[in-house]
């Protein structure tokens, strides 16, 4: 029976076909209107809402104790304790706050600035805590946001990623978690208030504030860019938790200068070189920077992230759930090679990485460096017979090539036995 006969019903509200808009025809001449597809969705939308909740509370989505959330991050993170500890409470009191809100007032977000060299394990913290919690993540770079209206990703989109991470679930989409790194490159140029628009800069502050804050989001369904007459998903973010990061390296200085002391004779001219400056930061060191006031009011809780040393980039190589070396070792293991790497090796691509100033992802660009041709004649190894490749020190200080352990030499060497 073809769709646009006048005559149809709903087989759920009776209404006919010319009472609504859409009428969808099943087997058995069963049919369903728009109306009813719509009230169908709400009351899924209301079981999912409630599941979820319930899932959170039973601790089947992760167990809200900041002690559970810091042995899972310590799986995964190398050092930064005291970042651990500050966003295992951070987020801990965050979903406490949407499951059990209080009655006679509210409850404020525990957002969260993270500070500290890139490649320092940021992003990681906040990836893994919402694994974790089994909650959508989305990250955006902020030097690539822009006001609404200039060209460049509309500060909203970061909402929209959330929403297409979460699978088009609204419900969990409200209850995600959003990681902005860069977002020292979006500081005000100085402390003045500026009579000329700043695009990349304090636009940008008030644009993600009133996301941060709590707003209503009118994001497209399937991603890109909004069109004013598409349709629109309405994403309330009161309950979207927000974890910023940025290296903020002048802002070192800043703090220096504040914790020195007096000046002339009787001053303490010592200083530890060795301190991490950023631990001893406050809200007005920020503001100095170029933070507007009304953000990092919004951000409860700060911490930082210290760079790591060379014992720390040898343990990232090797230690986490998910270390470098592991995944490098399944994906030679697909073409039957079994991958190794002496410590001198380890040693070797720490000490590169630490040169290069850029920490943990130093690592993966010297494996990837290391590894590629290996990779790219890994089919045709494995047919030659090797079994095995040992990466040595001379490998990644000389270009050496590595050690090949073929069938052949292992069958004669079980003969010998």
């Amino acid at each position: 029976m073809p769709e646009g006969d006048q005559n149809l019903l709903c087989s759920f509200c009776n209404k006919g076909r010319k009472d609504v808009t859409k009428m969808i025809v099943g087997a058995s001449k069963v049919c369903i209107c728009n109306e009813c597809i719509k009230l169908c969705n709400e009351i899924l939308f209301e079981d999912n809402k409630k599941v979820v909740t319930e899932q959170i509370k039973s601790g089947e989505k992760g167990s809200l104790n900041p002690i559970k959330v810091k042995e899972y991050l310590d799986e995964y993170v190398v050092g930064q304790d005291k970042a651990k500890t500050v966003m295992s409470v951070a987020v801990c009191n965050h979903y406490k706050r949407i499951l059990n809100p209080p009655k006679d007032f509210e409850l404020e977000k525990s957002n969260v600035i993270v500070l500290g060299a890139s490649g320092s394990g940021k992003t990681l913290l906040a990836k893994t805590i919402a694994k974790y919690l089994d909650v959508p993540f989305a990250m955006a770079d902020a030097t690539s946001l822009t006001e609404a209206g200039y060209v460049g990703d509309d500060v909203e989109n970061v909402i929209s990623k959330l929403y297409q991470n979460a699978n088009g679930d609204k419900h969990l989409t409200e209850r995600g978690i959003v990681f902005i790194d860069e977002i020292d490159k979006i500081c005000k140029k100085s402390e003045s208030t500026s009579i000329t628009r700043d695009v990349s800069g304090e636009g940008v502050q008030q644009g993600l504030l009133k996301i941060v804050e709590g707003t209503t989001c009118r994001v497209p369904p399937h991603g890109g860019r909004k069109h004013p007459d598409g349709q629109n998903v309405e994403i309330d973010t009161t309950n979207i938790l927000f974890v910023v990061g940025g290296a903020f390296n002048d802002l070192e200085k800043v703090i220096k200068s504040k914790s020195a002391g007096g000046i002339g004779f009787g001053a303490d001219v010592t200083q530890d070189n060795t301190k991490n400056h950023l631990a001893d930061v406050k809200p007005e060191d920020l503001i100095k920077f170029g933070l507007i006031p009304e953000f990092v009011g919004r951000f409860s809780m700060v911490t930082h992230v210290n760079p790591l040393s060379e014992l720390q980039l040898i343990q990232v190589l090797d230690e986490p759930k998910n270390s470098l070396i592991k995944q490098y070792k399944y994906l030679f293991s697909l073409d039957g090679i079994q991958l190794e790497f002496t410590k001198g090796a380890k040693l070797s691509i720490a000490k590169k990485a630490k040169e290069l100033g850029t920490n943990a992802r130093g690592l993966r660009n010297a494996l990837d460096t290391l590894l590629l041709p290996y990779q790219f004649d890994g089919t045709e190894m494995s047919a030659k017979g090797v079994l095995k490749v040992t990466i040595t020190e001379n490998c990644v200080d000389k270009d050496a090539d590595p050690v090949l352990e073929f069938k052949k030499q292992v069958n004669e060497m079980k003969k010998k036995k």
